[in-house]
């Protein structure tokens, strides 16, 4: 049984952290889903594949794996640095502005 151990990245929506600070140990799908020719859909009689387990942090989810005989690979976190201006928001209102509005 294969898994992989990693930690998510913040969505696509929001510049926010929030559910980014825990790890996931996700089974890898052990067969291909197949299309139902009924309905048109997708199924698969992998029931691992729905399984996410969370954790606290890297550790206890590397000494789950071994427990349990679970061939895990680990994949580390790419951490952005925060794009955070001097001004910050209240710098695109800022009445002291010497050059010329950009917007």
């Amino acid at each position: 049984m294969r898994a992989r151990i990693y930690q998510p990245a913040r969505t696509a929506m929001s510049s926010g952290t929030a559910k980014t600070h825990h790890w996931v140990l996700e089974f890898a799908p052990a067969t291909a889903r197949e299309i139902d020719p009924l309905m048109g859909w997708t199924s698969s009689d992998d029931t691992q594949a729905q399984v996410r387990l969370r954790f606290e942090t890297k550790a206890e989810a590397i000494d789950y794996a071994k427990d349990n005989g679970i061939d895990a690979q680990v994949f580390e976190p790419n951490k952005r640095k925060p794009n955070i201006r001097p001004g910050g928001y209240g710098e695109n209102f800022a009445t002291n502005r010497r050059g010329a509005w950009t917007h």
